[in-house]
């Protein structure tokens, strides 16, 4: 059973009302005993999960923190990125959302189908170029005259950027993010049908004293392939990866060069402090162990092999006679 959660606040109000009369609790009942409808639209159609819309922020939160030590290094000042929103919308309402001019990047993700686009507000735009070319980060915004020498500047430091991209997504999907298409103009840009459902993470950047939005938007089509690695069961699956072979042989080997404790037991006995403080040179104590029975031996304090004593080049010695079954022996 589904249902809206109330505060504190609403709650006390809805016992107030039912106290002063206000409300009928009668009525409540005849109410929530009444089919509801609700409205269902379908050019808003929710093609993805709170789960997958929460997995894709987590990823968009790492590409925020990688872009953010990126433009840093290139811009030569403090820089801050972070993601605002994830939300799901059909693609021609996203366009209509976005300013008529605009920086707009579209990147191939080989090996998945389609294209994402990278939105950037003009004023972060100019004030990151003006930075990378030696200004102190002012902003103008003349978009829609952008030079051949500004269109190419700006191109290749997103494309750059872009490149980190393929890093927060590693643990997804190996991609290869590539710049198709540099615009400006978001009516000559068609990636997709208009009713098609593409979800949009708005990331937060403020260099100095300017701020403003960058947009990646994904259509369906390209998580289409993906979208079960989204869910919370691959997240927090603990299957581990093969390992590769020469890494394994490495672990044998230094494992092979570990060193363990081999403790040969001639029996054991039972004695009280009285005795023990007792005990002088000379003195026998009496062992559990039978002359003729073998020898426990243990590795590491764990019972492994039955043995008996002997001499080895007049050096004492313990022969190994069988393995001992059950205990961890299979898991060894």
């Amino acid at each position: 059973m589904s249902g809206e959660v109330l505060s504190q606040n609403e709650i006390d109000a809805l016992l107030s009302a039912l106290s002063t009369g206000e409300m009928d609790a009668d009525e409540l009942k005849k109410e929530e005993s009444e089919k509801r409808v609700k409205v269902y639209d379908f050019k808003r159609a929710l093609r993805f999960s709170k789960d997958q819309i929460r997995s894709l922020t987590r990823i968009h939160e790492n590409f925020a923190r990688l872009m953010t030590t990126f433009f840093s290094a290139q811009l030569r000042t403090y820089i801050q990125i972070n993601v605002a929103s994830a939300d799901q919308i059909p693609y021609e309402e996203f366009i209509r959302s976005i300013p008529k001019m605009t920086i707009l990047n579209v990147f191939d993700v080989t090996p998945l189908e389609g294209r994402i686009l990278m939105e950037v507000n003009p004023n972060i735009a100019y004030a990151m170029m003006d930075r990378l070319m030696g200004g102190r980060g002012a902003s103008v915004n003349k978009v829609e005259s952008l030079t051949e020498i500004e269109t190419k500047i700006m191109s290749n430091m997103f494309e750059r950027a872009f490149e980190n991209f393929r890093e927060a997504w590693r643990s997804i999907s190996e991609i290869e993010p590539q710049l198709s298409e540099f615009e400006v103009n978001p009516q000559f840009l068609q990636m997709v049908s208009p009713n098609e459902t593409v979800v949009v993470i708005s990331l937060n950047i403020t260099i100095g004293e300017i701020s403003g939005m960058m947009n990646i938007c994904i259509p369906h089509m390209v998580l289409e392939p993906i979208i079960p690695k989204l869910s919370v069961r691959y997240w927090m699956q603990s299957e581990q990866k093969e390992r590769e072979p020469q890494v394994l042989a490495l672990l044998e080997k230094e494992i092979h060069k570990a060193d363990v404790p081999i403790i040969a037991e001639l029996g054991s006995s039972d004695i009280s402090i009285q005795d023990f403080l007792m005990l002088d040179e000379g003195d026998v104590i009496e062992l559990n162990q039978q002359v003729g029975q073998s020898l426990v031996i243990k590795v590491g304090e764990i019972p492994k092999f039955l043995g008996q004593p002997g001499k080895v080049n007049k050096r004492l010695a313990v022969q190994v006679l069988e393995t001992i079954k059950g205990g961890d022996d299979d898991d060894e």
